[in-house]
């Protein structure tokens, strides 16, 4: 998907190892058909029911409570006549089909197919229902998420598509896993330009070269490494227009000036005789009368032997090798410059005005600088869940649970009540502990039910009555709950202490400490008090030659008298230790 070749290779050695932490507080694009069909091609065979729903319904879930981001999907629109056709070709070059000659490239737009069609509306239903945006493109969903970071309105792009880089994205986060915690890759633009020396419309050169989306062929005979050489040759400004210059007309491009002066006496390529002993300017015959000037500078006697791998750096060897390489450099341009002549109807100006175009969005009312997420609809999520995906109420309530902590939190942060409850039934307890998830820093928090008329049973499910966050059923197969794949939920606990039953749920630090900031100093300063009284261990770890050593001798101390009362007093013949050879008894007396 993206720029043919080995696209995605090229721009590896640039990529930046981000944790779960990067996103936060982060609007986020996320390309929503490369998360159904990167599911559906990693599942394919496997008995499980909807995976589009349950990987859109995690990840979401993740990335909004546990990564702390802000997503906004965006959906791809109707296919331009050029990604058809490209999709046509795709096709007859998989099945070993001719692709017909009269084919023009005004072909009516090849749509999804039905079944992918129906994902995608189970998906954006699920999203409506999860409160996040929804955002419509007018060709590719990338080309959209693209614009959108360009312009400021996200923070990245979350998409495996390398086009997101020519629509102008900044910051791309290639390979994703909510569940992991493995760090993910991320691409920064400003680090492939100072890595590479490569721009938005230079990427856009490469892709024409080698093939794209929308034109699969490009020119033949150019790979990745050859169009990246080619194009570093032209500055950014001009890279497009040269292309254009050398599909219609054939022209030469000029030599480098900076790597390769030239000059009128320079076009004679001519080399002077060397000396085959010392390798420097002159003859073998001269060089024994006297040594030349290059070897009595490093020696007083006659000229040195030249070594293996012996290069002359005069002025004229020199001369003679950038001139050398010059023309050498000037071949290969022609050589380049012909197969793009040769190509018809190159460059496409159609896919380099696509590129370059910042209006890709269909819904233009629709301002993006006001996207608002809002609070998902439980009930209506909860039956949405168990008739797709066959998911107990009870276990579809406690998956819910972490993006509605996250909402509350972050209501709490910025309009502090002291009416607040999460899920409307649910007030923040205390902190529990402190935990590390997926090497980042939380609290695990207990919620308490705000029924302070009903008595809960320790010997009762909790929460089970009341429609609210029960315990996971035991008769429910797994397969039924949640398959056992990849994104799998974090399920709340429930902690009984007292006669009264808490729910457990992990929140990152900060938004904890920016919702409920007198509870987070209580916390840290009861376990400050509780260092202080807990006596620290002074000893130093010894290795283990020196625990033995120290063992046996404080063994043997205490046993003198002992070993003493042994060594004076004969063992009985019924004594066991009798029979025992002397390494034995030692053994037994060590331990």
């Amino acid at each position: 998907m993206g720029v043919g070749g080995k696209f995605w290779d090229m721009l590896k050695p640039y990529a930046r190892q981000e944790g779960t932490e990067f996103l936060r507080d982060k609007k986020v694009a996320v390309d929503l058909s490369f998360w159904i069909v990167q599911h559906e091609t990693a599942i394919r065979g496997a008995c499980v029911r909807n995976p589009h729903i349950r990987i859109t319904f995690f990840r979401t879930l993740n990335l909004f409570s546990k990564m702390g981001a802000y997503p906004v999907f965006v959906l791809d629109g109707d296919p331009s006549p050029l990604k058809s056709r490209a999709r046509i070709d795709r096709f007859c070059r998989a099945n070993g089909i001719s692709l017909p000659t009269n084919l023009d490239q005004s072909v009516a737009p090849v749509k999804r197919n039905a079944t992918f069609t129906k994902w995608v509306a189970e998906c954006v239903e699920l999203i409506q229902l999860l409160g996040m945006p929804i955002l419509r493109a007018k060709g590719e969903a990338e080309a959209l998420c693209g614009q959108l970071n360009s312009e400021g309105h996200v923070d990245a792009c979350i998409t495996a598509d390398s086009d997101a880089f020519l629509f102008g994205a900044n910051c791309v986060v290639k390979l994703f896993n909510s569940r992991s915690s493995k760090p993910f890759e991320c691409y920064n633009m400003p680090d492939i330009e100072a890595g590479l020396g490569l721009k938005r419309k230079q990427l856009i050169a490469i892709s024409l070269l080698v093939g794209n989306d929308h034109d699969l062929h490009g020119v033949s005979g150019i790979g990745i490494d050859t169009s990246l050489r080619f194009v570093k040759c032209f500055h950014e400004e001009d890279v497009l227009n040269e292309l254009c210059k050398f599909g219609k007309q054939g022209f030469v491009p000029q030599s480098d000036t900076k790597s390769i002066p030239s000059s009128t006496e320079d076009l004679v390529l001519v080399k002077s005789p060397h000396c085959s002993n010392c390798g420097h300017p002159g003859s073998k015959n001269g060089h024994v009368v006297s040594a030349c000037d290059y070897c009595l500078a490093n020696s007083d006697e006659a000229c040195i032997t030249k070594m293996e791998g012996f290069k002359c750096e005069c002025p004229m060897c020199d001369k003679y090798c950038r001139i050398k390489e010059r023309k050498k450099h000037e071949k290969w341009q022609i050589n380049i410059c012909q197969k793009i002549f040769n190509e018809k109807n190159f460059p496409n100006t159609e896919i380099m005005d696509m590129y370059l175009n910042n209006n890709h969005q269909v819904d233009n009312d629709v301002d993006v600088l006001k996207l608002s997420w809002k609070n998902l609809q439980v009930d209506a999520l909860v039956d949405f869940l168990a008739y797709y995906l066959n998911w107990k109420p009870c276990y579809a309530r406690q998956c819910i649970l972490p993006i509605l902590s996250t909402v509350f939190l972050r209501e709490k942060a910025s309009n502090p009540r002291d009416d607040m409850l999460l899920f409307g039934q649910y007030k923040f307890h205390s902190i529990y502990r402190e935990k590390v998830r997926y090497k980042s820093p939380c609290y695990v928090v207990k919620w308490k039910r705000d029924m302070p008329n009903l008595a809960v049973s320790t010997e009762s499910v909790p929460f089970e009555q009341s429609n609210a966050l029960p315990e996971v059923e035991t008769s429910v197969s797994n397969d039924e709950l949640c398959p056992s794949l990849d994104d799998e939920p974090d399920i709340p606990e429930v902690l009984i202490e007292g006669g009264c039953s808490f729910l457990l749920s992990d929140e990152n630090s900060k938004l904890v400490e920016s919702a409920f900031p007198d509870e987070v100093s209580r916390f840290l300063r009861k376990n400050e008090n509780d260092s202080f009284k807990t006596p620290k261990c002074n000893r130093i770890q010894m290795s283990i030659t020196q625990f033995y050593r120290s063992s046996k001798t404080r063994i043997s101390s205490n046993s003198d008298e002992e070993n003493s009362a042994k060594k004076s007093k004969p063992l009985p013949p019924d004594d066991p230790d009798n029979k025992r050879t002397q390494s034995v008894r030692r053994r037994l007396n060590f331990s």
